[in-house]
């Protein structure tokens, strides 16, 4: 996220903001009073690879980066991301903006994009790779899953997995996962690691974070459009998200994107976000 690689989860595009996103009606309150010089961020205090409260996310480096070009001070308000986060957060005035929000998303307004990932098939290293959902290994391999919200709501890589009749092999994880650990986020791309699994489907900035922290690292292949599925997307544009009227600060977000975006290409390198958009060479440098 918040939720896809999302479908916003954010986990699933995006552990959860993207949960937040599909499953969660939210409702405007009155925002309050914030200081031209403040840049307010909601985000999870326990969410990495994107978000933690001692700042050590790519959105918190990238918030960070945006704060610095607007000349704002920057503070959070910090919930964890659940289906009520954008109700409880930004829609009732607690900050200005949401970091990693689906470009489609309507609940708020979006900034210009400023990366586009994917879902990606992850595997041990060295093995043959899955390279669609038609891959015929698929029907013989165990299949880590995310699973959205407390509910286990099923992210777009179960549907299409369902479609195509492979229910049985499949194993969910939960996006959420357990709070009390230092990377929530992290069992599925373990259970790959550990053999629990021979392939997960997971949202790329996930995947590619904590691929590069197993040992030996983890292989990625990236789940690229099916001209099969038109609604039920693999890759999605990822913005800034502000409410909805605040469109000078959306402006000026945008602008401070266009202006530092090789400093942003250069965090999402570093932190292993695959991309289906071309980065500045500065970021692929790095």
């Amino acid at each position: 996220m918040p939720s896809p690689f999302p479908t916003t989860s954010r986990g699933w595009v995006g552990a959860g903001l993207f949960a937040a996103a599909l499953m969660g009606a939210v409702f405007t309150a009155a925002p309050e009073a914030a200081s031209a010089r403040e840049l307010r961020v909601c985000a999870d205090p326990n969410n990495l690879p994107y978000s933690k409260k001692d700042g050590s996310g790519f959105e918190n480096e990238i918030a960070e980066i945006i704060a610095d070009e607007l000349g704002a001070k920057l503070s959070y308000y910090w919930f964890p991301e659940r289906r009520t986060f954008l109700r409880n957060t930004i829609k009732a005035g607690h900050c200005d903006v949401v970091m990693g929000i689906p470009s489609a998303m309507k609940m708020l307004l979006t900034t210009r994009p400023y990366y586009r990932s994917s879902y990606a098939f992850v595997q041990r290293e060295g093995e043959a790779p899955v390279t669609s959902f038609d891959d015929p290994k698929l029907r013989k391999m165990k299949i880590g899953v995310q699973l959205l919200g407390e509910d286990g709501v099923n992210s777009p890589p179960v549907e299409i997995l369902a479609r195509r009749g492979i229910v049985g092999n499949v194993e969910g994880y939960m996006v959420y996962g357990d709070y009390g650990s230092d990377a929530p986020l992290s069992p599925i791309m373990d259970a790959v690691a550990d053999g629990d699994v021979d392939v997960a489907i997971v949202w790329g900035p996930i995947a590619g974070y904590f691929a590069s922290r197993e040992d030996p690292p983890l292989q990625l292949t990236p789940v690229l459009f099916d001209p099969s599925q038109i609604l039920m997307q693999m890759t999605y544009d990822m913005s800034i998200g502000v409410r909805k009227g605040d469109t000078a600060l959306a402006g000026d977000i945008g602008d401070a994107l266009r202006a530092r975006r090789d400093e942003i290409d250069a965090v999402l390198a570093r932190y292993g976000v695959p991309r289906v958009d071309k980065p500045t060479k500065l970021g692929e440098a790095r």
